[in-house]
């Protein structure tokens, strides 16, 4: 690498290291004032006074804010992320699984989205401002409009109750097979495609158009290329920083935005995980998985961030 890329990459993770350590406090002090006694909702309305303190001491909730933030920032960057008020479990073990089934879901939706939004992109540029363009740019519009619980019922009602050709809750578990965990996660993998799909689609289309209107493209045309040639020789080999950018976003909201997909169709995972344990005032378990929530997208974007730098020739090649 040259050295400007160097310069720009390191700049990019030192910011990422710098955010993530903000939202960090972000998210302590969030979770610190919400409202109601953590002590009182694990114990209960009936719980006296003296267990309630006993409780609080315990939990080091009588220690200063600044200190119980250095304390947990401590453990986390030790890998310990606490144990859960409402269990007593270790959160870090509860959450390797969890997380796991969270990047296997979205995973698949990603290895179905990407290719289809980028072949449905190169579709509508081939054919701009035709009918099938137009086809093409409706229809993502219209999915872009419906939220991700209306498109996970509607799934449920006419894959797994009308038809049932999917169950209707995501079960997984050790030791089911890899033909047995696609279909558990079908639906759920369905949904969030059909999320992201329409947004890399137009957002790729956009992308080559922008490079479509550049002085070598029009050359090519004047050479006598076909359209199909242009784009793939010409056009899309130039817009794939953008667009890889587009891919890089969308996989971190599928990592991240999985909270309501895995609700509505009970799957284990890390969003669930977080819904569950929100109604139990749960703190550790909150904070820990708004942690690697953010860790995730802050982590996809700066990786975002090199590819585009990576990829810009006037980087790699620079005068």
């Amino acid at each position: 690498m040259s050295s400007p890329i160097v310069k720009l990459v390191a700049q990019r993770i030192a910011l990422g290291i710098l955010l993530l350590l903000a939202v960090s406090v972000l998210i302590f002090a969030g979770t610190q004032i919400l409202p109601g006694d953590v002590a009182q909702a694990i114990l209960g309305q009936s719980a006296t006074p003296e267990s309630l303190a006993n409780l609080r001491e315990q939990l080091g909730l009588n220690q200063p804010a600044y200190i119980r933030y250095f304390h947990w920032l401590g453990g986390v960057l030790t890998g310990d992320l606490g144990t859960a008020m409402s269990s007593g479990q270790d959160i870090a073990t509860s959450i390797k699984e969890r997380l796991w089934n969270t990047l296997f879901l979205a995973f698949w939706a990603a290895i179905v989205a990407i290719p289809l939004a980028i072949t449905f992109g190169l579709i509508a540029v081939r054919y701009r401002n035709g009918w099938v363009d137009k086809l093409i740019s409706g229809v993502a519009l219209a999915s872009t409009s419906f939220p991700e619980f209306f498109i996970g019922y509607l799934l449920v009602f006419y894959f797994a109750v009308q038809h049932q050709w999917f169950p209707a809750i995501s079960t997984v578990y050790d030791g089911m097979s890899l033909g047995e965990r696609l279909q558990a996660i079908a639906l759920p993998a369905a949904a969030l495609t059909l999320v992201v799909l329409a947004h890399m689609m137009r957002m790729t289309r956009a992308a080559i158009l922008n490079v479509m209107q550049s002085a070598y493209v029009e050359t090519a045309e004047l050479k006598g290329l076909s359209a199909a040639a242009v784009i793939r020789k010409h056009a899309f080999p130039n817009a794939i920083a953008p667009i890889i950018n587009v891919v890089m976003l969308n996989l971190a909201y599928l990592v991240v935005g999985v909270v309501v997909v895995e609700v509505i169709f009970v799957y284990p995972g890390m969003g669930q995980y977080l819904v569950d344990h929100v109604t139990k005032r749960d703190v550790p378990v909150v904070q820990a998985v708004g942690l690697i929530f953010a860790a995730v997208y802050i982590t996809l974007n700066i990786v975002a961030d090199i590819a585009a730098i990576v990829a810009n020739p006037r980087l790699r090649h620079p005068r």
